[in-house]
This record gives C-alpha cells, structure tokens and sequence, in this order.
C-alpha cells in the first residue's frame, strides 16, 4: 500500500512557506541566542534569510509561488547579502512558477546541485521501531546532560557524513553547525536521540507546522551506520507526528544518498526536486 501523496502546486506551496518559515524562525533564534547580524526578508511566498557568516540559514527558500521577484526587488536583496560578504542561494521548487528560473539565470545565477524533497502521507500507521535500537524524545529534564549529548551526536554525525550518492553542495564548520541546531531547538524543534546498547548513535529533530511533520535533520554516528538507527528515528518521529494530527511528513535528501534510500523504503515518495541557485555577490569597498 502506498503511503506517500501526489504533491500537486498547492501541496507543494505549503511545504514550501514551511520550509521558509522555520529559516526565518531560526535565522531569528540565531540573533536573539547568539547575537549574530541577521535578517529576515519576506519575498513574495517566502522569506531571504540570513543568520552569520557561514551559516546553513543563509538562503532563500519558498519563493515562486505567489508571483516573481522582479529585477529590482533582486536587485536589493543581492545588495543586502552583498553588505554581508555573503552568496545569495535560492532554493527553488520544480514547481515553482519557471519564470523564476529564467529569471534567475538572466542574473548570472548558477545550478550548484538540487536536493530532492520527499513526503509520505500519514492516515496510515507508520512502521514499529525496530526493538534492538531504544529512542529517547528530549529534552530529558533528569539528565543535564541531554542536550550536549543529542548536540554532539548530530553535529558530529553531520561533519562525517556518507557520500554515497550526490554530494553535499557546501560544508559549514563545527561552530555553525553548532548554533545552527540550537537555533532550531528554538524554533520548536522536538529532538530525538537514539541509543544503541546504551550509546549514543543517531540524532534527530522534528517540527510541526501546518499540520506539517519537518523531519529535521537526522545523522547516525559512522560507527553505528548500517544498523537501522535512522530507520529507528524516522519511525519514532512519524508515531509522533501522526499522534500530533499531521497529514504530511516531509524530508529533504541529497539524491541516490542512503538517507533516500531509506526514507523511501518508510514510505516515503519523492514529492519534488528543489534545484539551488547562487549567485557571487560583489563584497563593498
């Protein structure tokens, strides 16, 4: 039985303004935790955000579905990343108005890679967690602890990660990887830890929105690789987000990689493909 949803436009936005919401959200959560130069811009359907040097929140997602950027309103936010010496990165649904596109190539911007979003409808119940991997939801309030070890886990998962598949078009160093989590813890991620024989292996994160189930980021520790931890914490989070009312759960893989492979076995379809878009901007003085 096929648990997944045929993403038509409409689907597609809301996933999309989703997506855009929760990094505005977390570039927010950036300032306010950190005290990183950040901003918020709302474009047409989506949001440009950004949140400090080298941060994953550096982008522009959910835009082309409420008409186009015209080539002023480009042109000003090319300017506001320019102040940052930073790229602009659009993130651009395959269906996204394909004016945006055109658009975007006639400002120089270039393809980098694409990602593929994958959902699966939840009116059907979700795979059991396998037995041999134990998951904690957290944050624990017994265990001080909880939050260094979950942040460690994913972290460290995510600076070794598998490269099978299409590779990971940027890399973000420790300290941002690091801030970048627990921005989004403020931003309402629920996170998930899972253990092995007692250890820790494998972290996870989810959030809710729109009736919406975001699977945040997962990452197993390589040592741990290959023993169903992600199948583990894809299951727990999909028992979570059905209980919660969800309709839909979400989650973004780089094509051909284990993570698709494996989400894919869960249920998962691929709903759409986003292509990445960047474009060098010129740094003042």
């Amino acid at each position: 039985m096929r648990t997944s949803r045929f993403v038509d436009e409409k689907t597609a936005a809301r996933i999309e303004r989703a997506e855009a919401e929760l990094m505005a959200a977390c570039s927010r959560a950036t300032a306010r935790l950190f005290g990183a130069v950040a901003f918020q811009i709302p474009l047409r359907s989506g949001f440009a955000t950004y949140a400090g040097p080298d941060s994953p929140y550096n982008k522009v997602a959910g835009v082309g579905f409420d008409g186009v950027p015209d080539s002023a309103e480009l042109a000003d936010l090319e300017d506001r990343y320019a102040e940052h010496g930073a790229p602009v990165s659009f993130e651009v649904s395959a269906l996204a108005d394909p004016l945006l596109l055109a658009r975007l190539g006639e400002r120089g911007y270039q393809l980098v890679s694409f990602e593929n979003v994958l959902v699966r409808d939840l009116a059907h119940q979700p795979p059991a967690t396998p037995e041999s991997i134990t998951i904690l939801r957290g944050p624990d309030e017994d265990d001080p602890g909880w939050r260094a070890t979950w942040l460690d886990v994913v972290v460290e998962a995510t600076l070794h990660p598998d490269t099978t598949g299409l590779p990971q078009h940027e890399e973000f160093p420790r300290a941002a990887l690091e801030q970048a989590e627990l921005a989004g813890l403020d931003a309402g991620v629920r996170t998930y830890l899972a253990r092995v024989a007692g250890a820790a292996a494998g972290g996870a994160g989810l959030r809710l929105a729109d009736g919406i189930a975001q699977m945040a980021g997962a990452g197993t520790l390589p040592a741990y690789r290959r023993r169903g931890v992600q199948t583990a914490l894809v299951a727990a989070r999909l028992t979570d987000a059905r209980a919660a009312g969800c309709d839909l759960a979400v989650v973004t893989t780089q094509p051909g990689s284990p993570s698709h492979a494996n989400t894919q076995r869960m249920g998962f379809d691929v709903g759409f493909t986003r292509a990445i878009l960047v474009k060098e901007t010129d740094v003042p003085g």
